[in-house]
């Protein structure tokens, strides 16, 4: 990205501060999976979200999940950022065992979600490196002024964040996930409030990452240009997968309509 440092991102051994219960871990994550999820059951209530969602993500896989309203790709994203605990089944992220071991997983990931979460009353800079610290990240200043550069926003770090747009506000967003430079992005519509070069934005940081990438978009067309692989979502399973070098357009809205009209 023109005028943007980038800050090199290699694989990482994960591990963060444990949560209280577990136990301290820090392992290397081994030339596998970055996702395997597997039987993955999540009730609120008696209604079942998902209901047996297996999925498998390589190690630099971009993968996005369409489907409609309800079909579980908010509660699979939550389940994979380990904000949501699965009522059944089984996950591991980076190698690890995210259901024992959910602090260290979350050493490796970045998640964009549908709100910002930000500190209205920090500046941009504070966000950062308030989150910085989190991860006990060095040199702070430098990926903070890299990042928000990478997102379009060089110059806007002293702004306090209730002063930003919505769409500056979701590039901070974006650069707060990528700070620590994560080996998994979980992205549920990041594309939230942002204008038309924010969209470019982060159509190129998408496809430039070296990161494991799942996707959740309700546009197909964003899905075919931003994933190597497309998964429908219905009644709580993935219904449908295909690499997207072998679909068109046509081809996925066709098999989008056939899974909604078996819902």
């Amino acid at each position: 990205m023109t005028g943007a440092t980038k800050l090199p991102l290699e694989r990482p051994t994960v591990g963060v501060e444990p949560a209280a219960g577990e136990e301290a871990i820090a392992t290397p994550c081994p030339a596998s999976c970055a996702v395997e999820a597997r039987g993955l059951v999540k009730f609120y209530g008696t209604t079942a979200a998902l209901r047996g969602c297996d999925l498998s993500v390589a190690w630099g896989e971009r993968v996005a999940l369409v489907g409609p309203n309800g079909a579980g790709k908010t509660t699979l994203l939550k389940v994979l950022a380990t904000l949501v605990r699965p009522s059944a089944g089984r996950l591991a992220l980076l190698g690890l065992d995210a259901l024992r071991h959910p602090a260290a997983a979350r050493g490796g990931l970045g998640v964009v979600a549908h709100e910002t979460y930000l500190y209205r009353d920090l500046t941009a800079a504070e966000n950062l490196a308030l989150y910085g610290r989190l991860y006990g990240l060095d040199c702070l200043e430098r990926r903070i002024a890299a990042g928000l550069a990478r997102v379009g926003l060089a110059g806007l770090g002293p702004r306090r964040v209730s002063t930003l747009s919505r769409g500056q506000q979701q590039r901070l967003a974006l650069a707060r996930a990528l700070l620590h430079e994560p080996a998994l992005l979980l992205l549920d519509e990041p594309d939230t409030g942002l204008d038309e070069a924010g969209q470019g934005l982060l159509a190129e940081i998408v496809r430039e990452s070296p990161a494991a990438v799942v996707l959740a978009t309700h546009a197909l067309e964003r899905a075919l240009a931003l994933a190597d692989r497309v998964a429908i979502l219905s009644q709580g399973r993935i219904a449908y997968s295909a690499s997207t070098a072998d679909l068109s357009l046509a081809d996925l809205r066709a098999a989008y309509r056939a899974v909604a009209s078996a819902d």
